[in-house]
């Protein structure tokens, strides 16, 4: 060991050391202190200190084996000494003293640093415990006024939104920790849930224009208390406080802040009263499940930009109402014009702001089905916000509009670890693995959600799918036991599919009747029942006597698609009259119609697929029916082709004979 320590002076190994930790130590100050000033990302940094560490062990042995001469780096030689036979094994040592001394620091920062659990395809598998990691919890109110709850929970949405802006942190998002409002968990048990380490708690007592903030700082699993503060302030000068309180726990959490983070959490939303009033109203509705308080939401946004017309906030919360409201049941020309306007407007009032890119993008998603665009837009906002998993979730829902699926689950579960107890995340992670085939994954993911909301009958029908796809009627009959008999509902959809598998067409026909003689249905669903019917006495070769009841469907859609309703589900519907018709030349006009207007779409593709090939079907053209059966068939969709749909289903029967059908309808899902 002597004459080893004794060759490493030598080959002067111990200077190159000294020397490279002063310049590593160096330049990883200049980094950290430099880089946030200039809005260099962290990643930047870690890649820093991540060099500087690797290249030790390297320099290490470049010293052993050369040295600087006047003619250049020449190998260094062993001396000419009794240990010299000993060299052999010198150099031996120092390499397998570098390979521990590299092996050392991969996995002291492997273990150490915080990370998501990883499953197979290193997809996050549940909340991780990162020491810069907190969750605001909703905020008592303490105002005498307590219809004034909807302030304290806009002051909780406020900060939480801030601190979402700050990449050193994980913040969880609102509606996860909405799920301990009045909770009587403990802390430990509510961060264990989170995946979290520290809660913020506090409390709003607002009296006219006085508000008074109470907040503090917990590290959950000690229940210490490392920061706690009481606000007295005007109205007016709440944005100030809201600032003042993520920062000062970004501080106590020394979580790091770029020159641009400290802008944005600085950010003054209005200063009109009234206006933030508003908006905060309609920040506490804007998570509901009820369509009632979404819309509430969407009032009370468009208050707040009518009381201050330059509140790029409230522009965004209306945008993201807005284009919700044309995607899911108003696909008019005046209300995408509404949502364009609230987009834009955000976007051109405060370019720089997460928000208003968040805004922008549910617009092109929603309404224009520019994927492109949208991602673009999401993108922005994640970057400005990097913990806001509502962006996360868009822009996972973008890619899988985009056929982008591994991309797409891999961002989902990202939103799920800031998001976990929001069951649309687990629902949205169902439907794309429902979409790949992976049916066990899917159920999986809808039993996430369910845990959830044990009771949601629409979560229990999503789960039911997957055994209607894979032909497990025993398994599909079991699960819709539980389920109401709603016209309205998925279930019930379900529950015709499942009688029309067994052949069973007189009993479906009659539960539908049975809802129609109930008088329970309004002038739309009536509408829809009564085509149903027409269509199933079609299936049954009762065409002569449907033809009227026909007819007068495709008159109604027709005129409704020429009055600006552009919901897809009028082509899909207008194209299974016209094939009932034996109308072919009206089919053929549908069909080109139909997947030119969804080929950007590749989610919803296969599904426009599978309509035209039941079409063709129908008119008993296999030769038509085939490539898009077999289009439909090779690509994800939630709802997509499988070979038990086309083993068992009635539309199949004209082209089932076909042996091209035969061996599509027998492969593997």
């Amino acid at each position: 060991m002597n004459s080893f320590l004794s060759e490493l002076k030598r080959r002067n190994v111990y200077k190159v050391a000294v020397a490279y930790a002063v310049v590593g130590w160096l330049l990883i100050q200049i980094a950290t202190q430099t880089f946030p000033f200039f809005d260099i990302p962290n990643l930047a940094i870690r890649l820093v200190i991540l060099l500087v560490v690797i290249g030790f062990p390297i320099a290490l042995i470049i010293a052993w084996a050369f040295e600087l001469t006047p003619e250049g780096p020449k190998r260094t030689e062993s001396e000419e000494t009794p240990h010299k036979q000993s060299g052999g094994r010198a150099w031996i040592y120092v390499v397998i003293a570098g390979v521990l001394l590299s092996a050392g620091l991969f996995f002291l920062g492997r273990y150490t640093v915080p990370r998501a659990a990883l499953t197979d395809g290193g997809r996050p598998s549940g909340p991780s415990l990162p020491g810069k990691s907190i969750a605001v919890l909703p905020f008592e109110n303490r105002s005498e006024d307590k219809a004034n709850a909807y302030f304290a929970d806009g002051i909780q949405d406020e900060i939480l939104t801030r601190l979402a802006k700050i990449a050193d942190l994980k913040v969880i998002s609102r509606t996860s920790t909405q799920r301990y409002k009045g909770s009587s968990e403990n802390l430990p048990e509510i961060a264990k849930q989170l995946g979290v380490e520290h809660v913020l708690e506090g409390s709003v007592q607002k009296a006219g224009e006085q508000v008074r903030v109470t907040v503090q700082l917990i590290k959950a699993a000690t229940d210490a208390h490392l920061w706690a503060e009481t606000y007295d302030r005007k109205l007016s000068d709440i944005f100030q406080v809201e600032s003042d309180i993520a920062q000062r726990v970004a501080s106590v959490l020394e979580a790091k802040l770029t020159g641009r983070e400290k802008r944005d959490i600085a950010s003054v939303g209005t200063a009109n009263p009234a206006a933030y009033d508003a908006y905060l109203r309609g920040l506490a509705l804007d998570d509901s499940q009820s369509e009632g308080e979404v819309e509430q939401a969407r009032q009370f946004f468009e208050r707040a930009v009518e009381l201050d017309p330059k509140f790029a906030l409230a522009w965004a919360a209306l945008a993201n109402r807005e284009s919700w409201k044309y995607f899911a049941d108003n696909r008019t020309p005046q209300q995408l014009a509404r949502a364009r306007l609230a987009a834009e407007t955000a976007v051109n009032l405060q370019p720089e702001a997460s928000e208003t890119h968040a805004g922008a993008g549910a617009f092109y998603y929603y309404c224009l089905q520019d994927f492109d665009r949208a991602l673009s837009e999401l993108s922005q906002a994640r970057e400005r916000a990097p913990g806001n998993s509502t962006a996360i979730l868009l822009i996972g829902m973008v890619k899988r509009r985009q056929g982008k699926l591994d991309e797409s689950i891999q961002l989902l579960h990202e939103a799920a670890n800031l998001d976990p107890l929001n069951n649309d995340v687990w629902m949205n992670l169902g439907r794309s693995y429902r979409g790949v085939r992976k049916f066990k994954d899917a159920r999986a993911m809808f039993d996430r959600a369910l845990a959830l909301s044990p009771d949601d009958v629409g979560i229990k029908a999503e789960k039911l799918e997957g055994y209607l796809a894979e032909g497990d009627l025993k398994a599909t009959e079991r699960a819709l036991q539980d389920l109401p008999v709603d016209f309205r509902s998925r279930a019930f959809e379900q529950r015709i599919t499942l009688l029309l598998f067994q052949r069973e067409f007189e009993r479906a026909i009659e539960m539908i009747s049975k809802q129609l003689k109930a008088n329970i249905l309004d002038a739309e669903d009536s509408f829809w029942a009564s085509l149903e019917i027409a269509l199933l006495e079609t299936v049954m070769g009762k065409g002569a006597d449907t033809t009227p009841a026909l007819e007068e469907a495709r008159r109604k859609l027709e005129a409704r698609r020429t009055g600006g309703d552009m919901s897809l589900e009028i082509p899909d519907t207008l194209l299974v009259i016209a094939a009932a018709l034996n109308d072919r030349n009206a089919v053929e006009r549908e069909a080109t119609a139909l997947l030119k207007s969804t080929s950007n779409d590749l989610w919803r593709l296969p599904h426009s697929e599978a309509v035209v090939a039941r079409a063709y079907a129908f008119l008993g053209d296999a030769g038509r029916a085939l490539p898009h059966i077999e289009r439909a068939l090779g690509m994800p969709s939630q709802e997509g082709l499988t070979p038990a749909y086309l083993r068992l289903h009635p539309v199949w029967d004209k082209i089932r004979s076909d042996p091209r059908f035969q061996r599509l309808a027998e492969a593997k899902p």
